[in-house]
């Protein structure tokens, strides 16, 4: 089943159709085999998980890998755990080798806080 996603232009970004449930793994996983390196963006580090286990599922021969967030803030007094460091390092370093057919990036936007408004 081919379920055909366009590709943007280099430098650009394009607004896919709507999927459901696992439609969007069995997608991006065809796209990446014919169009391989591929680089996905997720909203959460949640569905970028998802979507690493469900491509791999639809097509293990896929080489895909997932570039964790680092779960922390610039200001905080503690470093990311070592095995996000891990993963990090070793999927940057497998993107050097060209050894990755797909890598799932996802990024965290923090809320905005709420902006007050000046009392009168």
């Amino acid at each position: 089943m081919a379920l055909s996603l366009p590709i943007p232009p280099r430098g650009q970004r394009l607004q896919g159709p709507s999927l459901a449930g696992s439609s969007d793994a069995l997608a991006l996983s065809e796209l990446a085999v014919a169009h391989r390196p591929l680089a996905i963006v997720t909203a959460t580090a949640v569905d970028g998980q998802r979507l690493l286990e469900e491509m791999r599922w639809f097509a293990p021969e896929l080489k895909a890998h997932l570039l964790p967030d680092w779960e922390t803030l610039p200001y905080d007094s503690f470093s990311p755990h070592q095995d996000l460091v891990s993963e990090r390092l070793e999927t940057l370093y497998l993107m050097m080798q060209n050894a990755v057919d797909a890598v799932i990036v996802p990024i965290s936007i923090p809320e905005a806080m709420p902006c007050s408004s000046p009392s009168t």
